[in-house]
């Protein structure tokens, strides 16, 4: 799984980040306000292409505010195990999304990733990312296609597309929950670098947001070419227990990068993540 904010959106309804079954909605439907509270654990966390967890397992706490089903902004503060200070870095979220038919979404937000000042040489730089997402019902797949853009000390273009498959179980516990299913395939596509020295040729990234690492100039041994292509490829399968005021959600998955960077290498394997939404009203 490629980490994203905490969210409890519904995913056959407009669709944001993380997917989550709708059960939260009954029994609030004459309120257009909600508040959440959620915190998790992750074995990796993969942003953009890249581990900025540095391959360390994380947990974190999430608050988010609802408006009219279609308005939410979270705010969510993540621990890395043997750092310090406690909170290595905080993000937030502003998100709108809007269903038009039962065919057709689109959402868009704003991220912000602040890290603790002491770490910013050993995580990454801040940053912000925006994207506009558009969803497409198929019936038998729900696919996704992203297109967002990396504000830090470089500017950097990306685009996702995702197909998913989201089905659940008949109510349980008479009639009080289910359990949902949300099987995926995500395919990350940005620039890549095209490293060509006298030893052979290596496909590598340059993370944005970190400010201390850049790609270099070509030289007489060695020549940097950039291009637009597949960074990786992930795929996983979130199964989630949902009730009218919580979601109890476990995601195995694996990543598959496409380069090789042996100074900052792209997480390769299978990752692991737990979470939990409560909702307040």
């Amino acid at each position: 799984m490629i980490f994203n904010e905490p969210e409890v959106l519904s995913q056959d309804e407009a669709v944001s980040e993380v997917e989550e079954a709708d059960t939260t909605e009954a029994g609030f439907a004459g309120s257009r306000h909600s508040l959440f509270t959620g915190a998790g654990y992750g074995s990796n966390m993969i942003y953009l292409g890249s581990t900025i967890s540095q391959d360390q397992p994380f947990g974190y706490a999430a608050l988010t505010y609802g408006f009219s089903n279609e308005f939410y902004a979270t705010f969510s503060a993540i621990h890395l195990s043997g750092l310090d200070p406690f909170m290595a870095f905080y993000t937030g979220l502003l998100n709108y999304s809007h269903v038009f038919n039962s065919w057709f979404d689109i959402s868009t937000g704003i991220y912000r990733y602040q890290v603790a000042p002491s770490l910013t040489d050993t995580l990454f730089s801040n940053f912000t990312y925006t994207d506009l997402t558009l969803g497409f019902d198929w019936r038998l797949i729900y696919t996704k296609v992203s297109a967002g853009g990396l504000m830090s000390d470089e500017n950097r273009i990306f685009l996702q597309l995702r197909n998913s498959r989201y089905f659940q179980t008949p109510e349980i516990f008479k009639g009080k929950a289910n359990i949902s299913f949300d099987p995926y395939i995500n395919l990350l596509f940005g620039t890549v670098v095209e490293v060509e020295t006298i030893t052979g040729k290596t496909i590598n990234i340059f993370p944005p947001y970190r400010k201390w690492r850049t790609d270099g100039q070509s030289t007489a041994s060695t020549i940097y070419t950039h291009k637009f292509s597949i960074m990786d490829i992930d795929f996983g399968i979130p199964v989630s227990l949902n009730t009218d005021l919580m979601t109890i959600e476990a995601e195995a998955g694996y990543v598959l990068p496409v380069y090789e960077d042996p100074d900052y290498p792209g997480m390769r394997g299978f990752i692991f993540l737990l979470s939990a939404y409560f909702r307040i009203f």
